[in-house]
């Protein structure tokens, strides 16, 4: 009798055990698959097996908790009900072809750490609700047609290191509350048609190693307070209207390995360290 029992426990821990997925966080998945072209994905899906099979995906506890699909030649659009996927962690669909707008239900997914959502064709605003991504450390937007303002309340966004929103058509001032973002290593926005003064709370960054503003429509005096970000590496302000002197500004940052301050487009604009208007 116990030979039996061993052969039959034997059995049952050499069967192959599939993670399968909660049935709302299945037909997620299946929408953004149909939504997006899935059976000319370049890595595509067999949606009549486990959905742990399916490539880009992880599942933990019958939980969807990441979606790696770059580079994997989706194209359409986001569906809603990607917002039932509320275990999710890792969301990286860069190197695509995704159109429109990011989906409203998007701003639930409280616990995302990370969103790659760069070199598609995304449009539309960045909406005030992405204060609900409390979890966030990486956001990821740059190349795509993102347009209006960058939200003041992303200043909520505590636990962020990396604000990615190079190349995108946004407008409006650097909301004062960036400054509020005091994990941030790396903030960049090249090449968008921002206007104004830098805000002088950008100099609550210390963590900060790299600041790209090029190629935006900044003017005045940079703040004296971005002097306190002496972890700075890069700076990169050129092909802006900043006014000034520019003798020994190297000097005020000990780590600075990369300072780009020309402007190709105009000539002899200068940077400074003064105070803020």
């Amino acid at each position: 009798m116990k030979t039996i029992q061993l052969f039959l426990l034997g059995c049952l821990l050499s069967f192959p055990a599939f993670a399968d997925v909660a049935p709302n966080q299945k037909q997620a998945l299946l929408d953004l698959y149909h939504a997006t072209n899935g059976s000319s994905w370049n890595h595509t899906w067999d949606i009549n097996a486990d959905a742990s099979t399916w490539y880009g995906v992880t599942i933990q506890d019958d939980k969807v908790t990441a979606i790696e699909l770059s580079f994997n030649n989706l194209k359409g659009e986001l569906p809603q009900s990607l917002g039932d996927l509320q275990d999710l962690v890792k969301l990286d669909l860069a190197f695509n072809a995704l159109e429109g707008e990011i989906p409203a239900s998007f701003y639930t997914l409280s616990k995302l750490q990370e969103v790659k959502l760069f070199s598609n064709r995304l449009s539309g605003e960045i909406s005030a609700n992405i204060e609900n991504l409390t979890q966030l450390k990486h956001l990821e937007l740059f190349n795509n047609n993102f347009s209006g303002s960058i939200p003041s309340n992303i200043g909520k966004l505590v636990s962020l290191e990396t604000l990615l929103l190079s190349s995108n058509k946004f407008i409006g001032k650097l909301p004062h509350t960036i400054g509020d973002l005091t994990a941030l290593q790396i903030l960049s926005v090249f090449d968008n048609n921002l206007f104004g003064n830098v805000p002088s709370t950008i100099g609550k960054l210390a963590n900060l190693e790299e600041l790209v503003l090029a190629n935006n429509a900044f003017y005045g005096d940079l703040p004296s307070e971005l002097e306190m970000c002496t972890n700075l590496k890069t700076l990169m302000i050129g092909n802006n209207g900043f006014k000034g002197e520019f003798a020994n500004f190297q000097e005020r940052f000990p780590n600075i390995i990369m300072f780009e301050f020309e402007n190709s487009n105009s000539k002899g604009t200068i940077a400074t360290l003064d105070t803020e208007d």
